[in-house]
């Protein structure tokens, strides 16, 4: 391509993308102004509905029932506020709206958003006061049905409260007065209602039909909770009070302290309660009447459940107060005996300082429970507590106790585990004596030319054991731990020489049995020879080098001898 088509192309391109650019710009101003249109045509629309042909309706409507000087008053000032908004506040907004036209001719969009913005403000603001003078208006033109529909629902429910009331009127003896009143109140509000009515007074008979539904919700609470106030405050809570007298009084004289349930204070207080409730009834006054008598009644339920804590705290005391009693005294023998031989124990025995401190503590624990016990015992006496508390306090020496049970039981199978341990180690001591004699016996029975040094050696070893053990039995006091380390060493030095002296004896016995079994082939040179050196060593005491050359002497002519010599030894 040359040059100048090159040229011709860019142009094109350029001509074409500002042809783009201007097309799209222009599509962006038509949608843009477009809702701007909307927008005015909804605000025009909304201009147009502050003032509805409602509120005119409802004024006209207003004007025949406007028949005292309230009424004129405030018929007046309805008038006067639809004046305001209809000749004030809407041409405003219609000023507002010619603007806001004006601006969207110019295109002036950044000021014609913030107009719009405004406008929308103030037409909600008027709109709410014209919704609010309409609500108003209709309170009276509506009142007439609004309260005639409420009458006749109230003269409803009033005529089954007079049918209740009729019909149960045992029930309600005790307010008849104060109800019958209320009866004629209503019956005069119902006429002042209808003269009201006839008069257009609907401010006052707004007033009247409140007093009417106030009385009538609250004749029919009153239908509803008075005979159960009156049956508990005058029988249930009354009897439930009789019979815990009675019991109070039974018990109390079969010995038990019931002070701390103050009984005769809350029974004063409750029959307060009670007068305060049916003085509040007599004015027909129920607020949290059955509440509060339902808690009283609640709480003298409960005290039958306090009757029987007592009675079985009763029992529970009764038989701590004897099994602590026994369990303590004979405890106490018993400590006192280990105590009194302590001494002699310690003389015995290496005690830790431990051990003797927990005998002298089951001493100190001893004597305090029984202090204790006394003192629970004194308070029965005297009666200055209760069984709950003297039986939870029985309970938990009882507890105390068992404790120092567990601790002397402790002390006890200690020190008897130390004379065990003494008298196991003195039966050990000759079992070990009796091993090491039949050692002893084993080698000198055989009568062996030489016997091996080591045996010697594990001999003394052994011996020594049990010279250790003698001298430790020998002490005074005896430790039990080093006494059981002794026996235990002695044990195994003196197991060792058995073992070593049977090794050396079937040792010794198989080489002397090789060494005979091969003289018939000592007509070979080599078996000979072996069987010799067998014999060298055998009478140095070196048993095992005997029976390994003599074998090795015999296979020479009989392979496998090993395992024949051993049958034969077996």
């Amino acid at each position: 391509m040359s040059r100048t088509t090159f040229i011709l192309m860019g142009i094109t391109y350029y001509i074409v993308t500002i042809i783009v650019i201007i097309v799209v710009l222009n599509k962006l101003n038509k949608k843009e102004r477009k809702k701007y249109a909307e927008l005015i045509s909804n605000l025009e629309r909304e201009k147009n509905l502050i003032i509805s042909a409602s509120i005119l309706s409802e004024l006209n409507k207003v004007e025949p029932l406007v028949a005292n000087s309230d009424s004129k008053e405030l018929y007046a000032g309805w008038q006067q506020r639809f004046k305001e908004i209809k000749d004030v506040e809407v041409p405003k907004i219609t000023d507002a709206l010619l603007e806001i036209e004006e601006l969207y001719n110019e295109k002036n969009y950044k000021e014609l958003k913030k107009k719009i913005a405004e406008t929308e403000i103030d037409i909600c603001f008027v709109k709410t006061k014209a919704n609010f003078l309409l609500e108003e208006i209709k309170g009276i033109t509506l009142s007439e049905e609004r309260n005639r529909d409420t009458i006749t629902k109230l003269k409803a429910s009033y005529r089954e409260i007079l049918n209740r009331y009729n019909t149960h009127r045992e029930e309600y003896k005790l307010i008849s007065s104060p109800i019958e009143l209320q009866f004629e109140n209503v019956d005069k509000l119902f006429s002042a209602f209808e003269i009201s009515m006839e008069k257009n007074a609907y401010q006052e008979v707004g007033k009247i039909v409140k007093a009417i539904d106030d009385i009538v919700g609250n004749l029919k609470i009153v239908m509803e909770e008075a005979p159960s106030i009156i049956l508990m405050g005058k029988k249930l809570i009354p009897n439930k009070i009789n019979s815990i007298l009675k019991t109070k009084e039974r018990m109390e004289k079969e010995g038990y302290n019931l002070e701390y349930l103050n009984i005769d204070y809350n029974i004063r207080e409750a029959n307060k309660k009670i007068a305060d409730v049916f003085q509040r009834l007599n004015v027909l006054n129920l607020e949290d009447s059955i509440f509060e008598l339902k808690t009283i009644l609640d709480f003298f339920e409960s005290s039958d459940n306090d009757f029987d804590k007592e009675r079985i705290a009763k029992k529970i005391f009764e038989d701590y107060s004897r099994t602590i009693l026994v369990k303590v005294t004979k405890l106490n023998k018993i400590n006192n005996n280990l105590y009194q031989k302590i001494d002699d124990i310690k003389y015995s025995y290496d005690l830790t300082n431990e051990d003797v401190e927990a005998i002298e503590e089951i001493s100190i624990d001893l004597s305090s429970i029984r202090d204790k016990y006394d003192e629970i015992i004194e308070l029965h006496r005297s009666k200055k507590s209760y069984f709950v508390k003297l039986g939870k306090d029985m309970e938990n020496l009882n507890v105390r106790l068992t404790k120092t049970e567990e601790k002397l039981e402790r002390a006890l199978r200690t020190i008897g585990s130390l004379k065990e341990d003494e008298l196991r180690a003195r039966e050990q001591l000759d079992e070990i004596k009796d091993l090491l004699r039949k050692a002893k016996n084993q080698i000198r029975d055989f009568k062996l030319p030489v016997i091996p040094e080591n045996y010697f050696v594990e001999l003394a070893e052994a011996s020594e054991g049990i010279d250790e053990i003698i001298k430790v039995l020998e002490k005074n006091p005896i430790s039990i731990k080093v006494l059981n380390t002794r026996v235990d060493t002695a044990r195994d030095l003196v197991f060792k020489v058995y073992n070593t002296s049977k090794e050396i004896i079937k040792t010794a016995k198989m080489a002397e049995m090789a060494i005979v079994y091969g003289n018939r082939y000592r007509i070979n040179k080599d078996v000979d020879l072996g069987l010799t050196k067998a014999e060298n060593a055998f009478y140095k005491g070196n048993f095992k080098n005997a029976l390994e050359s003599a074998i090795l002497a015999i296979n020479i002519i009989e392979p496998d001898i090993h395992k024949r010599l051993m049958e034969e030894y077996q």
